[in-house]
């Protein structure tokens, strides 16, 4: 347990911010305040606290770390000599980390109630203080804008790795049996032209060899049964050994017995079997190759996405931006997480929209900033998000729009508020709107929020000149 000391008159001596302080004002802090001797390992501020008091370090250190249910995290350290927690003009209500004594550590406090008499007191303390609290709330804005960026993209990358797995094992299945595919084609050419076909018939079957521009009419589960059966049965009367595999084949192809019969009757008997079999085979490997296509481009837009969202291709400063852009790869970056809750994503983009002068990179961390606020915030199921882009006056509005279950006009107050969070202690920094209205506020907008049951929006309003 932390001791209460009788403090000796010089023990502030080697506080920086109190360098140099008229002896009245360094005898009214003694006074005042109190000093407290900890052992090592000792909590000194608690997570979750009342943010209630100035401390300084006298001697030793305090370890600060970030507090979770599941981890326990450092987070910075402050050497003796300087001084943290709660400083005069500070917002701060509750210590979000918890303090821990590095050996044995002598800590100075003054309660937060005393800052009125203190600025009467010595206004030029007061002034060094506010200007400790300016650095340090600098630093931190910077640190958490980093961590905002990497909680992002943390947070997206489970969703990406998913994105990009799906397709990528679809590529290799594909590669797999194409490999199969073409290895029997060889012998089965053989075989075909040992039979001798007239031209004529050669002609017919190529002609069947193309896929069809737009896919066959969709079927009833019923109404393909029977035509699978009807051309398996065909084709096994053909001397096919296995009908319904290349029935299958076939039918995907969009080919139906009425197509295939007129070609066969022209192919000698001995020739029908190989070539049926051959532009089942020909027909599987075209589409097992769009398939490849398809599967390589969507990688190759995520890839776009990805770099479109993190800016990571472009230069740093102010340019020319058409906002649904970044909009667009935002949402396509949180595709996994709308389809794990089932969210019907609604895109309302004006038309003719003019492009803005902006900073992309900023500008994407503010849509990751609402849409993921208003992924927490929709129903597990029936959950529907809006994202809308459009002219009013002079400016363009960018509007996120979910379905849960609302923000309390107490809280709705508070919202963009600096360590403002609804969220337990280590789950949210309450820095992520503030850090989305500042980046709007320095490219000339404003951010706004409404919030009723069912509905609430956050809309950005971006300068169009």
């Amino acid at each position: 347990m932390s001791q209460l000391l009788t403090p000796a008159p010089t023990i502030l001596d080697g506080i920086s911010a109190f360098e140099n302080l008229p002896p009245e004002v360094l005898a009214w802090l003694l006074e005042t305040g109190e000093v407290r001797q900890y052992a090592a390992g000792e909590i000194i501020v608690e997570a979750g606290a009342p943010a209630d008091r100035m401390i300084a370090v006298v001697a030793g250190g305090m370890q600060y770390y970030v507090v979770t249910p599941t981890s326990h995290t450092p987070a910075f350290s402050v050497e003796a000599g300087r001084v943290t927690g709660v400083l005069p003009y500070s917002r701060l209500q509750t210590f979000r980390g918890q303090g821990v004594a590095v050996g044995e550590t002598t800590i100075y406090t003054l309660l937060r109630s005393q800052f009125p008499t203190l600025e009467h007191l010595s206004p030029e303390l007061v002034q060094r203080l506010v200007g400790i609290m300016s650095d340090r709330a600098r630093d931190e804005v910077r640190a958490q804008e980093r961590d905002d960026k990497l909680r992002a993209l943390g947070k997206l990358s489970a969703g990406l790795s998913h994105e990009l797995n799906n397709p990528a094992a679809a590529i290799s299945r594909a590669a797999a049996a194409l490999s199969d595919s073409l290895l029997v084609k060889p012998e089965l050419l053989q075989h075909m032209l040992a039979a001798c076909p007239p031209p004529e018939a050669m002609k017919a079957l190529i002609a069947l060899a193309v896929l069809p521009a737009e896919a066959p009419p969709t079927l009833s589960a019923l109404q393909a049964s029977d035509r699978e059966e009807e051309l398996a049965e065909w084709l096994e009367d053909q001397g096919c050994p296995d009908g319904y595999s290349l029935a299958s084949n076939l039918l995907d192809a969009g080919l139906t017995l009425a197509t295939l019969a007129p070609v066969a009757a022209q192919l000698p008997t001995e020739a029908r079997i190989p070539a049926l079999t051959w532009l089942a085979g020909h027909l599987a490997s075209l589409r097992l190759a769009r398939d490849i296509r398809e599967a390589s481009q969507r990688i190759s837009t995520l890839v776009s996405d990805v770099k479109t969202y993190s800016h990571m291709d472009r230069a740093g400063g102010r340019e020319k931006l058409d906002v649904t852009i970044g909009l667009d790869s935002t949402l396509n970056i949180f595709a996994h997480a709308l389809r794990q809750k089932n969210v019907r994503l609604t895109r309302d983009y004006a038309p003719h929209l003019p492009l803005i002068m902006g900073q992309a990179g900023s500008l994407n961390q503010v849509w990751t900033n609402l849409i993921d606020n208003a992924l927490d915030a929709l129903p597990e199921k029936g959950g529907e998000l809006l994202v809308r882009v459009a002219k009013q006056n002079d400016f363009l509005c960018v509007s996120i729009q979910d379905n849960g279950s609302g923000i309390t006009p107490e809280v709705l107050a508070h919202m963009f508020e600096p360590f403002y969070t609804t969220k337990p202690a280590g789950e949210g920094s309450g820095q992520g709107l503030d850090i989305a209205r500042r980046i709007v506020q320095e490219h000339g907008g404003r951010l706004e929020a409404t919030s009723q049951p069912g509905r609430t929006e956050f809309t950005a309003w971006l300068p169009m000149s």
